[in-house]
């Protein structure tokens, strides 16, 4: 298999393992699907961290697969070439990319669908697809432009041109550099502390922020505000308030 659920402390690490770049080519593409939709069932699983090994997290698709392919067959192809991404994106949990080496043209969109990226000094992000006489086809017009606003992703989607994790970090590409040895260390740190948060909240604000991202500003309103009054029916909101109320400000355990 090219794609592997490890599971840990509350963590589903979603691993490429397809060397030596980890192109994504369509086996590898169902696979990532299958496994998303299967960390995003698994209550064992409260927050996912997308990796690719310490080299590279993913140089994009498979371009030799993708040449044999003509109009008819991409038209088939592209919808399930975004769904895949798209179960990613929709994971209702927290999710971390660990980003070492090269993440580009797919591997690049696979880091968009996570909510925080984590990049080692020696990654290189990109969307090369114009190089090639094409577009991202995976999402990333769309999540890049919503990410890092739409001049930022035009020039980085109309030259085709990489950028170095401490340029990535200033375009609001990654959300922090760290040396490439701590890279997945620190996501997993990062995702095992969210995965001890109170999980329907987390849920909930996910929800909540991409929604609204999606909407018009009354829209995602009134998802906030639903969901802000449903989550008063939890356990969760129960313990919570209890502990702020009788040991103070950040000590309620949700486990």
């Amino acid at each position: 298999m090219t794609v592997h659920l490890e599971v840990a402390e509350g963590v589903g690490t979603l691993r490429l393992d397809r060397p030596p770049m980890n192109a994504l080519d369509v086996a590898t593409q169902d696979r990532l699907k299958e496994l998303a939709e299967e960390a995003a069932r698994r209550e064992d699983v409260r927050a996912v961290v997308i990796y690719g090994g310490e080299k590279v997290f993913a140089a994009g698709a498979d371009i030799k697969e993708m040449q044999a392919m003509d109009h008819a067959a991409m038209v088939l192809r592209g919808k399930a070439l975004q769904d895949s991404f798209t179960a990613v994106a929709r994971i209702p949990k927290p999710v971390v990319a660990a980003v070492t080496g090269y993440a580009l043209g797919g591997g690049c969109e696979l880091a968009l669908c996570a909510d925080y990226r984590i990049a080692g000094e020696n990654a290189k992000l990109g969307q090369p697809e114009i190089l090639l006489g094409l577009i991202p086809g995976a999402g990333g017009t769309q999540r890049l432009s919503r990410l890092i606003g739409p001049s930022r992703a035009k020039d980085l989607i109309f030259t085709g041109r990489q950028v170095w994790a401490d340029e990535a970090l200033a375009l609001g590409l990654v959300d922090r550099v760290v040396p490439a040895g701590e890279v997945y260390a620190q996501a997993h740190a990062w995702a095992v502390k969210l995965a001890q948060g109170p999980a329907m909240a987390l849920r909930a604000a996910k929800e909540s922020v991409d929604t609204g991202l999606e909407t018009d500003i009354d829209t995602g309103l009134a998802v906030e505000r639903n969901w802000f009054a449903g989550l008063f029916a939890t356990e969760d909101r129960e313990r919570g308030m209890r502990s702020f109320v009788e040991e103070g400000p950040g000590k309620a355990k949700f486990l």
